[in-house]
């Protein structure tokens, strides 16, 4: 079978942010449109950034309530789970030349560049960020040790001994009063997470630095997931002028180092695999939508909250207008779910037994009125001003593409806007569903990669400045603040 062209990007975006075809093109109504686009991003840039600022100062408030020496929020800098500590380290310079070389010809080389070389590149450019920021902190600190103080996975390993003992007893240490009770963050999780730095320390990679490593690696490469999926459902001229913002994503400081960027890696090129085979630009879809579904259950039995991929998998589906690839992606699944059943691990029984878990430590303590919107204004610093910018241009999009898919499935701006919106529907999910109360910084680091393409929608005149907002944030937030991921 042949693969199908790219679409076109029909409904893509001119200099002014405003739709290709437009009859104003050229004429002299552009401009102060092209003022009122620019206002509308300025407009919901301060929104962003006041909600920010709210929550910092509430949060700070609400923290006096004594509990601990990190407050009823149990966080040290609400509403991240960080502490004031203005610092730099040996990733400094790097991090400076990596970020001033992406806002100086990230653009340009993403125009220029072939595309077999441009999604490498863009992988590349996302490790050598992630990589400059975690050494921020210097190496034992930010990189090394970071897996083993913060995440606990590491220092479970040498628990795992036969594997079907370990995962037919795995429910049964996930409470925090049962006996030889699991760490937080492996209770958090089906053992699938716990499983994957076994499985490294028994190939000879263990310790903190081959799991960081791990995580890193697998992490920025969810830039190139993203990227591929762009150009499958909008079109690659929206992926090129998406790709220096997935290179330089605030999101970068907390993928490296935590084990959710590695989720993230892994979902993202689940999904990049599922539009690939949906849209028919692969020569062999069913072998595509295969693998997609290999790593789809794969991310199932590393997080639960995962299990929310499906969203973004039927915007995914509904924007190729197929369902052709669901019955492969199926048989790719089943394997994971057959094979830790037949194992002893029942899923649904461990994500309920957690839900009791969560409730036994900080959650039950750290208030939903609070969180259930700062959790939202810690993402203003994940995802970065440009992209809230950016979504702010995709609003209105959306809601002329869900009118016209009975006609047609949107592509170009309006596929993109739909793509964007189906992972804000995500985040929202997570949100409300009051199971992530903090860190989401980095929890939520799968849904909200995918926000970022919104960048593309900004005008192309001003992406050098808006690339420089991200990396600015980025690095301010990593000098001043010392994460605690």
């Amino acid at each position: 079978m042949t693969a199908r062209p790219l679409r076109q990007d029909r409904g893509d975006v001119r200099e002014d942010g405003e739709q290709a075809g437009s009859p104003a093109q050229g004429a002299p109504a552009a401009a102060p449109g092209r003022r009122r686009a620019g206002a509308r991003d300025l407009r919901a840039v301060a929104a962003a950034v006041a909600l920010f600022v709210l929550a910092v100062l509430v949060g700070n408030a609400v923290n006096r309530t004594v509990y601990g020496t990190e407050g009823i929020l149990r966080l040290g800098w609400p509403p991240l789970y960080a502490w004031w500590l203005p610092h730099w380290g040996p990733g400094t310079p790097a991090a400076l030349v990596v970020a001033a070389l992406v806002v100086v010809y990230g653009p340009r080389t993403a125009r220029r560049l072939p595309w077999r070389a441009l999604v490498p590149a863009v992988w590349g450019g996302s490790m050598a960020w992630t990589w400059s920021l975690a050494l921020v902190d210097g190496w034992q600190r930010g990189v090394a040790g970071r897996l083993t103080t913060s995440m606990e996975y590491l220092r479970s390993v040498a628990d795992v001994h036969e594997l079907p003992a370990f995962l037919r007893d795995f429910t049964h240490h996930i409470l925090a009063d049962s006996p030889h009770n699991w760490p937080a963050h492996v209770a958090g999780h089906p053992p699938g997470a716990l499983l994957t730095f076994v499985g490294l320390d028994r190939i000879g990679l263990g310790g903190g630095a081959w799991a960081a490593a791990w995580c890193i690696t697998l992490g920025s490469s969810g830039a190139a997931a993203v990227l591929v999926t762009v150009r499958a459902l909008s079109g690659e001229r929206l992926a090129r002028l998406a790709a220096p913002f997935l290179v330089l994503a605030p999101a970068a400081v907390w993928i490296g180092v935590s084990a959710d960027g590695y989720f993230a890696g892994v979902s993202a090129w689940a999904l990049a695999l599922l539009a690939l085979a949906a849209t028919g630009t692969t020569p062999v879809p069913r072998l595509t939508a295969l693998g997609g579904g290999l790593l789809l259950g794969l991310a199932w039995y590393l997080s639960y909250g995962l299990t929310v991929l499906v969203v973004l998998c039927a915007a995914v589906l509904l924007l190729a207008r197929s369902a052709r690839p669901l019955p492969y992606v199926a048989a790719g699944a089943m394997p994971w779910v057959v094979g830790f059943t037949a194992l002893g691990f029942w899923w649904p029984e461990g994500y309920t037994t957690l839900v009791e878990r969560y409730y036994q430590g900080a959650a039950k303590v750290r208030p939903y009125a609070y969180f259930v919107w700062a959790n939202l204004a810690a993402q203003v610093v994940t995802v970065g001003l440009a992209t809230v910018a950016g979504l702010g241009r995709a609003f209105p999009r959306v809601r002329t593409a869900v009118r016209g898919m009975r006609r047609a499935a949107p592509s170009g701006a309006g596929a993109l806007s739909v793509l964007v919106g189906a992972a804000l529907c995500m985040v929202l999910l997570v949100d409300v569903s009051g199971m992530s109360k903090a860190e989401t910084e980095r929890i939520w680091l799968p849904f909200v990669l995918w926000l970022l393409p919104a960048c593309a929608l900004l005008p192309r005149r001003l992406h050098g400045r808006w690339l420089a907002g991200q990396a600015a944030l980025a690095l301010l937030v990593n000098h001043l603040l010392l994460t605690g991921w």
